[in-house]
This record gives structure tokens, C-alpha cells and sequence, in this order.
């Protein structure tokens, strides 16, 4: 069997365009609901950046040095400012210096589970 360099060529850039979309597909999407009716979403586990997704629109929210046992991850472009604890999260606009949403809690939270964004810590 004769294989071309072509035909090769097209089978590996298929193949890594395969794994690329399964690695996206792998992103943990999480939906946290608040105390003041807001919602938002977070995608990604909490290793390095996630996004956040707030009021239909998606912001790379970059990991941040923060006290021990709590996560911080900040857009410095639009001052938003995700701040979880063990028990809830909560969504600051360090610019205006606004709470925006406050006691969010995933569903695993709600049963006493920890944030899913500790699981890699």
C-alpha cells in the first residue's frame, strides 16, 4: 500500500485538529447562581486563568496571588475582580468598588462540596 505525502499530511492535520477540539471540550463549564438573582459561569478549572462569564459576555480572568484558603482571579481591563472562599464566591468591580454579585454557590456547593476551582490546588 502506497501512502502519499498528501494524503499523510491530511490525515495528521486532521488528527491534531481532533485532540485540539476535544482539549476545548474538556474545559469545565460550572453555573453559579447568587443571593441577588445574578448568575454567571465559569469555565476552566481553576489551575491557571478561567473565564467568567458575566451578563452575556466572557472575560479571561487571569489567577492571582490571594490570602490561603480562598482563590482570587482578576480582569484588569474591566476591574472585575472574582473573589472564592470555601463556601460561596463573590464578584467585585474594583474600579466602581461594587460588590456585583454576592454568596454564589455551584450546585456541588450547595451540598457542601467544595468549589470546584480548589480541586487542582
Amino acid at each position: 500500500m502506497h501512502i502519499t505525502f498528501k494524503s499523510l499530511l491530511i490525515s495528521s492535520a486532521l488528527a491534531l485538529s481532533s485532540a485540539s477540539a476535544l482539549a476545548q471540550d474538556s474545559k469545565e463549564t460550572h453555573a453559579w447562581s447568587c443571593s441577588n438573582n445574578h448568575q454567571l459561569k465559569t469555565v476552566g478549572n481553576g489551575e491557571g486563568n478561567i473565564g467568567l462569564v458575566w451578563n452575556s459576555k466572557t472575560y479571561e480572568m487571569k489567577k492571582e496571588t490571594s490570602l490561603p484558603g480562598s482563590l482570587r482571579f482578576k480582569n484588569h481591563d474591566t476591574g472585575l475582580d472574582l473573589v472564592v472562599l470555601g463556601n460561596k464566591a463573590m464578584l467585585f468591580n474594583i474600579r466602581s468598588g461594587i460588590r456585583l454579585a454576592d454568596f454564589c454557590q455551584t450546585a456541588d456547593m450547595k451540598t457542601g462540596k467544595e468549589p470546584h476551582l480548589f480541586a487542582k490546588e
